[in-house]
């Protein structure tokens, strides 16, 4: 092997987290669940071909966490009851036997949700209405309806919805590990985002005071699991209705987030950006990731964002992460890790295994996914 395809295919220890190499399939919207939240054959079948594949960690599309708010698409999976969080079982402990470890994203849509089986109307930090249109590729449809403004109480619920969902992906389901959704503009995004969150409570203000329910959150779901397995949380600058939002306080909003993340604990802090390896502010030349290992030194760093190449992967590696997690070039490449071990070149990513399909049906053979 290349020094290079060694690095990427090297073990990895650290922080509760043992995987057989650096790659790791990234979160993936699908919506092949069944309308109550229950996993299918069609999901597993998604998942299964990663790990027979060679990837040492594979991270789950976000599973909404609650029957309150949370849900942000049709067909999407739940934690929320023993039920849904049993239909994992079986599954995990087969992945597992084939050398991946799984990761749940427990994620709460907030302001963003276009499809809730168990509620009508919408709820986000404060009452103002998404940038954008709904995805239609999920089933959406028109403009985000103006939210209402959570109230405290909401707030303690959402927390608690996690908590137990980590609960069940850990006690119930075999989880290897618990990834915390603070990304891509959903709730805890949401929260973070000074446009979207103009709370004058605890809440609310600077970017201190922003960032402290992804702390909570943190602190919250290790309290409620232990050290059964490691927490982490995924963070972005960019929504899926949004995609060139930057933090206005740049560097400094990074010393803030990242290093308040690491205080609350976080045992992992997964990166994404639409272009990874690039400045992650203007005049500056460090990426988010090379942030985030400045401000959170102690914590494990995945990074994600169009890192589809061998020398993107190993770049990333050498500038901060320790993992990196690929989307579109797993799905093109479900045995990357045996692509690049046998020194083949990986295959080209297909954009139109992306365009929107008919109906549910096709839609879960279709192969489609907002990163």
């Amino acid at each position: 092997m290349t020094d290079t395809t060694s690095l990427i295919l090297s073990p990895y220890q650290r922080d509760g987290i043992t995987v057989r190499n650096r790659l790791a399939v990234a979160p993936m919207t699908r919506i092949t669940a069944t309308e109550n939240g229950h996993p299918t054959q069609t999901m597993f079948d998604y998942y299964l071909r990663f790990a027979e594949g060679g990837f040492g960690l594979v991270t789950t599309e976000g599973i909404y966490t609650d029957k309150a708010f949370s849900q942000g698409y049709r067909f999407q999976p739940g934690l929320a009851d023993d039920e849904q969080a049993r239909g994992w079982t079986a599954f995990l402990q087969d992945m597992q036997k084939r050398g991946a470890h799984v990761v749940a994203q427990l994620m709460h849509a907030g302001a963003l949700s276009q499809g809730n089986f168990y509620r009508t109307g919408t709820v986000g930090p404060s009452a103002v209405r998404p940038k954008g249109k709904q995805m239609e590729f999920y089933f959406g449809e028109g403009l985000y309806p103006e939210p209402r403004q959570m109230t405290a109480r909401e707030i303690d619920e959402a927390v608690e919805g996690f908590v137990s969902a980590a609960r069940r992906a850990v006690t119930i389901s075999g989880f290897n590990a618990v990834e915390i959704h603070g990304a891509n503009g959903y709730l805890l995004d949401q929260f973070l985002t000074a446009e979207t969150n103009r709370r004058t409570d605890r809440w609310g203000g600077d970017t201190n005071a922003r960032v402290q329910l992804l702390a909570d959150v943190v602190k919250e779901v290790k309290l409620g699991i232990g050290n059964a397995v490691p927490v982490g949380i995924r963070i972005s600058q960019g929504k899926v209705n949004d995609f060139t939002a930057k933090w206005p306080g740049a560097r400094s909003d990074a010393e803030v987030i990242f290093g308040t993340l690491a205080a609350a604990g976080a045992d992992f802090i997964h990166v994404t950006e639409h272009e990874a390896w690039q400045p992650a502010f203007e005049g500056e030349t460090d990426s988010l990731v090379a942030l985030a290992r400045r401000y959170a030194p102690d914590v494990t760093i995945l990074a994600n964002g169009n890192l589809h190449t061998a020398d993107r992967i190993a770049n990333a590696l050498e500038n901060g992460a320790d993992l990196v997690t690929i989307g579109r070039g797993a799905l093109a490449n479900p045995d990357l890790p045996k692509v690049l071990l046998q020194k083949r070149e990986p295959r080209t990513f297909d954009g139109s295994i992306l365009q929107p399909v008919a109906n549910i049906k096709e839609a879960e053979l279709s192969m489609r996914t907002v990163d």
